[in-house]
């Protein structure tokens, strides 16, 4: 296998890193804070975190502290890393100047996997609602005009991504501070008809663990996944006026916010609500909407989810188009996907957001196969699609651990090449890295022991096995040709 580059702060060639960036830098600074504070924010918070309820009653509370705990640790090295060396392909190009090739062509490839199979849960997901509103459209023809509207809006310039995202965004996490604002309202009997709740939903029912901290560790893995989609924000940073800057503040930014988010909501949740009325699959906002007597509740939060299930779709088809083109850019993909569209980048005198520098072949490849995932997933939703959203399952931890082990290896390089790249630090390095790498290993432990969990690590290990195989074929292969 190849060895990792001689310097951190070298680039492959094209990144943004050494000034040759062919991609527009259209994205402005309020765009990549909204889309740090917004991308994480999504279905999986509005109605998935009734499972996590249910497994461990108010101590999911403590579940949001620990796996956002670790969310806030990866986003911080990725923050570290992306700031000092920003590209496109963000964690995939960290990798590869840390570990070597075939790590830069494994996490690059099965992150794009991830994305594009996610995709088709996103396009579901929302075409299910919207055909809940308007039935004389069937569900095939809702994802068929989502996709269409992402894909026009990608191609054109990656300004319209960030208007979406932005917009997106700040739809969500308005409807969270109004929620967190209502419901505190709520807790101290502000509201009228309420009274002050006190802390019986929180002491009562079993107490705060009620199953124990057995109960909040099967929460951490309810919640954990709930978490991926921070790293879009570094990839989007490279395509901005100031990578460094920009990708630093929008990390500052987002880790706090997000975690406020996460656990201000579970705490004002399980004070409103006996735990043990939460029920998996329903939305324990709507459940609290309901209980202080917010009218159309049901349905103000269906609007929410399916703006969230919009965004997430159109992040997942700019993320995984700029992980294409990087590894495209890098040897690892074809080259065809590195045709970028004219009409001038702000790097080489254009104007921002003026249609140039989209990578639409890159943007075609990933729609494509995301078209094909959402077939499946409307055809063969319990066969064919579960075997492929089971592979990429786990495949988030892989990421992150690659992400840790990655910046183990970059900091000091960094700090001894170039330490005023160093804008954005790690804290506690290197003992919370190693930490954050024993975390992730514990939930691959839990994983295993837990029946629901145990077929998608096993199918995830299966697909990441399948990548690591290519990738040593490949290193193999060149290492022959160059004897």
């Amino acid at each position: 296998m190849h060895d990792a580059p001689t310097h951190a702060v070298e680039s492959s060639p094209g990144t943004a890193a050494d000034g040759n960036e062919p991609l527009a830098a259209g994205l402005k600074q309020r765009h990549l804070t909204m889309l740090g504070l917004g991308g994480v924010i999504g279905a999986g918070l509005f109605v998935g975190s009734g499972a996590g309820i249910a497994v461990a009653g108010p101590g999911i509370v403590l579940s949001y502290l620990i796996a956002g705990a670790l969310a806030m640790l990866v986003m911080r090295m990725l923050g570290e890393m992306s700031a000092a060396m920003p590209a496109s392909g963000a964690f995939s190009v960290h990798a590869e100047r840390a570990l070597g090739r075939w790590a830069g062509f494994s996490v690059g490839w099965l992150y794009w996997f991830l994305l594009v199979v996610v995709l088709a849960v996103e396009a579901t997901g929302a075409a299910q609602i919207a055909n809940g509103w308007v039935p004389a459209v069937p569900q095939w023809g809702w994802v068929l005009i989502f996709m269409i509207v992402f894909t026009v809006a990608n191609l054109a310039s990656v300004k319209n991504f960030g208007e979406f995202e932005f917009w997106f965004a700040t739809l969500k996490v308005t409807a969270i501070v109004l929620f967190l604002a209502l419901s505190l309202l709520a807790v101290f009997g502000v509201l009228p008809d309420t009274e002050p709740v006190g802390l019986a939903n929180l002491t009562g029912h079993g107490g705060f663990l009620p199953h124990g901290w057995s109960g909040v560790v099967s929460g951490v893995l309810a919640v954990v996944f709930a978490f991926g989609g921070l790293e879009v924000v570094t990839i989007a940073a490279a395509e901005s006026d100031d990578p460094a800057r920009a990708v630093g503040r929008a990390v500052r930014s987002a880790v706090w916010r997000i975690l406020f988010f996460y656990v201000g909501s579970m705490l004002v949740i399980v004070t409103l609500l006996p735990w043990s009325s939460m029920q998996p699959g329903k939305s324990p906002y709507v459940a609290v909407l309901d209980s202080i007597g917010v009218p159309g509740a049901g349905q103000i939060m269906n609007i929410v989810v399916f703006v969230a299930l919009l965004s997430a779709l159109n992040a997942n088809l700019y993320g995984s188009s700029r992980m294409v083109f990087s590894l495209a850019e890098r040897g690892e993909a074809p080259r065809a996907l590195l045709k970028v569209s004219g009409g001038g980048s702000p790097r080489s005198g254009g104007e921002a957001g003026s249609g140039g520098g989209v990578p639409r072949r890159a943007v075609l490849a990933s729609v494509a196969f995301g078209f094909v995932s959402v077939l499946l997933n409307l055809e063969w939703p319990d066969s064919v699609f579960l075997y492929m959203l089971n592979a990429v399952g786990a495949v988030l931890l892989f990421v992150w651990g690659l992400i840790a082990v990655s910046q183990l290896r970059l900091r000091p390089r960094i700090a001894r090449e170039a330490p005023e790249k160093l804008t954005l630090r790690m804290w506690g390095f290197p003992y919370l890295t190693w930490a954050a790498l024993v975390a992730m290993g514990a939930v691959l432990i839990l994983m295993l022991t837990d029946d629901t969990a145990r077929p998608q690590l096993l199918w995830s290990a299966g697909a990441t096995a399948l990548v690591l195989l290519v990738a040593g074929a490949r290193a193999l292969r060149e290492r022959r040709g160059r004897r």
